[in-house]
């Protein structure tokens, strides 16, 4: 690879990439580069289900890890065993423990798999520790949080990667193959959300929530609480922010949100605690249905929506529309202009599945059998590697980092407001315009 020079990322304001300076101090020294040296703050459900796709890898190996759940520790040090490695340490002693891990030495690179509120504060904080930082979705809950981590970035020159696997749904990844191959023509408008039926892990068990619940129920159902708008956009918007080439010669301008009114939460703790349970009584700030429209710079519409409290099938609701042809997801269907045997009639997107793979799925198919989520995991953890390994910036950056998650607090904002326009930081300070992307061009990651 090219040398890195930290003052020139710092200028073109790719503060997500790595820098000769700041990343991988073993390799500078000449230790192996092909190892990566991890720490994960987080081992609950979702960090266990990362570090399991770090131990089958033979360019990693994991160092430290940090969570205040003694069973969520012990049950990472039996996986560690079960995979024949040796012991990371442990970092317990209370919330604020993490930082005593990011001052280790022999890390090279931070995963990030808490709640929330944590995000941004433990992703700034791997940043000026020297450690490349990889953060589960969303990366930040407030515009404030969105600007920190492009700072921080910035000014540390190191590199912040959101782990939005979503991205790399084989059937999505197929459909940007057919974007850049121009079988859509120019693209339109394009749909996406988030919409699964989570009362079930809103309160666990039964109608509880909070410190006396068990897994997310415990953190993740006081956002519905409190807060009302589009809290969970980047699964929806990841792949198609990549369609569309956002941060890369487009962005978004404007959002505007609606929101229903709130009956699902509380139906599910009548039917399930009855009109007596103490949570009968609480009054769920979110509304049942999202609606956000935002318009980008380029001409394209967006709409998300963002649909967890009612009875549904699971869906993310894609769809991109061009001047050629429109793709659907729930339907698995799509249609192209003169190429469709039917005018005016959907075709099975099966059609085009194994022609416009991507070369990533074809390389990879095997070693992404029995990751989580259909094996899109594999892909975002193994991009997330080879940026260390080969430092240069993730694939999924920073900037992204931010323009996915600042959508949740404008949202809020346009809600709360009647549903008025908000205008979308530019997190790249005007570069987007010359800013290129390296997401998924080749097979390699």
């Amino acid at each position: 690879m090219p040398s890195i020079d930290r003052r020139d990322f710092l200028k073109g304001g790719a503060g997500a990439a790595i820098a000769l300076s700041g990343i991988a101090p073993g390799i500078l020294t000449g230790r192996d580069d092909r190892t990566v040296r991890v720490g994960i703050i987080g081992v609950g459900g979702r960090g266990r289900s990362l570090l399991g796709l770090l131990l089958q890898r033979d360019d990693t190996v994991i160092n430290a890890i940090c969570d205040i759940n003694p069973a969520a520790i012990q049950r990472s040090l039996e996986m560690t065993a079960e995979a024949g490695a040796a012991p990371p340490a442990q970092y317990t002693d209370g919330e604020e423990d993490f930082r005593s891990l990011l001052v280790r030495d022999d890390l090279d690179a931070v995963i990030i798999a808490t709640p929330w509120l944590w995000h941004t504060t433990m992703a700034t904080a791997a940043m000026k520790a020297g450690k490349a930082a990889a953060v589960e979705v969303p990366a930040a809950v407030t515009v404030q949080e969105c600007w920190d981590l492009v700072d921080t970035s910035e000014q540390t020159g190191m590199p912040c990667m959101i782990l939005e696997n979503v991205c790399y749904r084989r059937d999505v990844m197929t459909v940007l193959n057919m974007v850049r191959q121009g079988l859509f023509g120019e693209l339109i408008h394009c749909q996406g959300g988030y919409q699964h039926d989570l009362r079930g892990i809103k309160f666990q068990p039964g109608a509880e929530f909070g410190p006396g619940a068990e897994g997310e129920a415990v953190w993740r159902t006081h956002h519905s609480v409190t807060r009302n708008g589009e809290l969970y956009p980047t699964h929806g918007m990841g792949p198609i922010s990549k369609c569309l080439n956002i941060n890369t010669g487009n962005r978004f301008e404007t959002l505007t949100s609606t929101a229903t009114k709130s009956r699902g939460l509380h139906n599910y703790v009548l039917a399930k605690g009855g009109e007596e349970h103490p949570n009968a009584k609480v009054r769920f700030k979110l509304g049942d249905i999202v609606t956000t429209v935002i318009k980008c710079a380029n001409g394209e519409t967006i709409m998300l929506s963002h649909d967890t409290n009612l009875p549904r099938p699971y869906s993310l609701n894609f769809r991109v529309q061009g001047t050629r042809g429109i793709w659907m997801s729930d339907n698995r269907s799509i249609y192209i202009e003169d190429v469709s045997p039917e005018p005016h009639s959907w075709e099975p997107f099966d059609n085009y599945a194994h022609q416009y793979d991507h070369p990533l799925w074809t390389r990879y198919t095997r070693e992404s059998e029995g990751a989580g989520h259909g094996g899109m995991d594999f892909f975002v953890v193994h991009a997330f590697v080879e940026s260390v390994k080969r430092r240069v910036p993730p694939p999924i950056d920073v900037y992204e980092a931010a323009s996915w998650s600042v959508i949740s607090p404008l949202s809020e904002r346009s809600i709360a407001t009647g549903s008025s326009p908000m205008q979308f930081p530019d997190f790249t300070r005007g570069r987007w315009s010359k800013r290129t992307s390296s997401f998924a061009l080749t097979d390699e990651y």
